[in-house]
């Protein structure tokens, strides 16, 4: 798996790290800035540059000898299936992460605010597209995953941005199959576990603070730009819509949602294990009933709109609950529904 993000700084450009070498007594000419770069990918460098399309036009430079230190500290033991390491995700403002690369994907998780701040494909894509530039709105940092507690004995469980409260984290489990960190909310009412697999990350709140509810949201640009390219699915039918379509309603068992980019030969699943209506639908208040429907999809100008558990700007989940996601090497219906169900079965 390649991180591409840090040598695709622009078409026919050369990222500013490369000609840091030069002082060094390297003539960075055509070849070497080639062997150079190839390098790099290899290392899987942990940094990208923010996308000038649906994004603050703004480029972190790289710091190509911390960089080379911290997989040096971390190590790149290619016979894992699911290796982390430490470091930061520039794309994201510079924010300190956990990097999890797995068989297809790469994820971002941020130390602080607990979310997933980028989710790159094998393409060096990112899906997430999240950064913390203040006022860039659905531009950046409101995007994330799970972004799941808004105004609920807190904010928690989002890549950090300004209406983020902290929360603390541990690596609870690391082994070559399975990664598992565990984040607890700073007033220690909330617990999430994230899970890494060889084929998929599973996010579980675990711990719900009595009396409060939340949503898991998928808020992103399905082949790194939100545009008239893209379409999604979901678990109401087999038909392919296109991502200005909303979709208001609950979503029938198994519920998945799944998001797609003509340009792209694949897509990113969401699963919710769990039917938010066939459990704890008995501890909804008077106005979160089933007739509110507690799924949503909207498209906004620049991301997507997903959330698990949410009708309008109402929360409906209160009880613990797993959710999977990750890439199908496909755009057809019958691979989602075919992945669908082998995570149902596991």
């Amino acid at each position: 798996m390649i991180d591409t993000r840090c040598v695709n700084e622009g078409k026919g450009s050369i990222a500013p790290w490369v000609s840091k070498l030069a002082p060094r007594g390297l003539t960075v000419s055509r070849v070497n800035q080639v062997f150079i770069l190839l390098i790099a990918a290899m290392l899987n460098l942990g940094c990208h540059a923010v996308p000038e399309n649906g994004a603050v036009s703004q480029k972190a430079e790289q710091n190509a000898e911390k960089n080379a230190s911290d997989i040096k500290a971390t190590g790149n033991d290619e016979t894992k299936a699911v290796h982390l390491r430490h470091g930061v995700d520039e794309s994201a403002g510079g924010l300190s992460a956990y990097i999890v690369t797995i068989s297809n994907a790469i994820f971002y998780l941020e130390k602080e605010g607990g979310g997933l701040s980028s989710m790159l494909d094998t393409d060096g894509v990112d899906w997430i597209g999240f950064h913390n530039v203040a006022g860039s709105g659905w531009k950046g940092e409101y995007r994330g995953f799970p972004n799941a507690i808004h105004k609920q004995d807190g904010s928690y469980f989002h890549a950090m941005n300004a209406g983020t409260a902290p929360s603390t984290s541990r690596v609870t489990i690391e082994t070559p199959e399975h990664v598992q960190i565990v984040f607890t909310s700073g007033n220690g009412k909330w617990q999430a576990n994230w899970d890494f697999y060889p084929d998929r990350c599973d996010f579980t709140m675990a711990k719900v603070s009595p009396g409060y509810h939340y949503w898991v949201q998928y808020e992103g640009v399905p082949g790194g730009l939100m545009d008239e390219s893209d379409f999604w699915y979901n678990s109401a039918d087999n038909q392919r819509h296109p991502i200005n379509e909303s979709f208001i309603g609950d979503l029938p068992s198994p519920e998945w949602f799944a998001f797609g980019d003509a340009n792209s030969q694949r897509m990113l699943y969401l699963l919710h294990h769990e039917d938010d209506l066939q459990r704890g639908a008995e501890q909804l208040a008077p106005d979160q009933s089933e007739d509110k429907h507690p799924d949503n999809y909207v498209s906004r100008p620049y991301m997507t709109v997903l959330g698990f558990g949410r009708s309008n700007k109402d929360k409906f989940l209160n009880t613990p609950r797993r959710f999977s996601l990750g890439f199908v090497e496909s755009t057809g219906y019958e691979s989602l529904e075919e992945t669908v169900s082998h995570l149902i079965a596991q």
